[in-house]
């Protein structure tokens, strides 16, 4: 949904709230979608995924973040998929463990999806899931090739990195534990690179970033502050 959620993250002006994403997919057709039931399923999912409501701190910052810097747009899409859809989210040990230009195992996608939905899903609505969930990881540039896929290695950007650890915090993860976290793991960093970033990141008043004898201290007013739209 990638391409759909760029269309409508440049249109201006950005709707207020969920209400004006709704007529704007429905209503105005502005995703071009053949028939009224196609719109409605995409703008279920796309909330589904990114929340399209602007009151929701992820979209919200998502939404900031994405007018910075179009390289880091698969990943900033990803990284809020990851954090709203548990499907999407069950799949990614069999993603991110694999080294690059290793092939994916659909079998192992397979039963991660088994193993977090048990018996709720049907056989076709499963490989729906697994070529859906196929898609985001090649649409964020974990995986390439159309029939059979295999892993590459993605590039992080300060950008990214501030929205992975934010997320990470906003998970339960301290501000230390958050440069070890799957979601900046999912940018495929060690973390002495995620520190580097990070400090670029606070460089371009993304964050605010202290470190102490190994200890780090963040603070993201900078990113969800009135001072954006300034």
């Amino acid at each position: 949904m990638l391409a759909e959620l760029s269309t409508l993250l440049s249109i201006e002006p950005q709707p207020s709230d969920r209400a004006e994403y709704a007529e704007l997919i429905i209503q105005d057709n502005r995703l071009g979608k053949q028939t009224a039931a196609t719109r409605r399923l995409s703008y279920t999912r796309l909330g589904e995924l990114y929340a399209l409501d602007p009151t929701v701190p992820l979209f919200r910052i998502l939404r900031r973040l994405w007018r910075l810097d179009e390289t880091s747009r698969p990943l900033l899409a990803l990284l809020a998929g990851l954090a709203r859809d548990p499907l999407l989210l069950a799949t990614a040990p069999a993603v991110l463990q694999l080294r690059p230009g290793e092939d994916l195992q659909r079998g192992a996608v397979r039963s991660a999806l088994l193993n977090t939905s048990g018996d709720r899903l049907s056989a076709a609505v499963l490989d729906k899931v697994l070529r859906n969930t196929a898609s985001s990881w090649t649409q964020s540039g974990h995986l390439i090739g159309r029939t059979f896929k295999r892993r590459q290695q993605v590039i992080a950007t300060p950008i990214t990195v501030a929205f992975a650890l934010w997320i990470a915090c906003q998970a339960g993860f301290s501000d230390t534990e958050a440069f070890q976290s799957g979601w900046v793991n999912t940018l495929d960093l060690e973390q002495p690179h995620a520190l580097r970033l990070a400090g670029e990141a606070r460089r371009l008043r993304l964050l605010d970033m202290d470190i102490a004898e190994q200890v780090v201290t963040l603070d993201f007013a900078r990113l969800d502050g009135t001072f954006w739209e300034r």
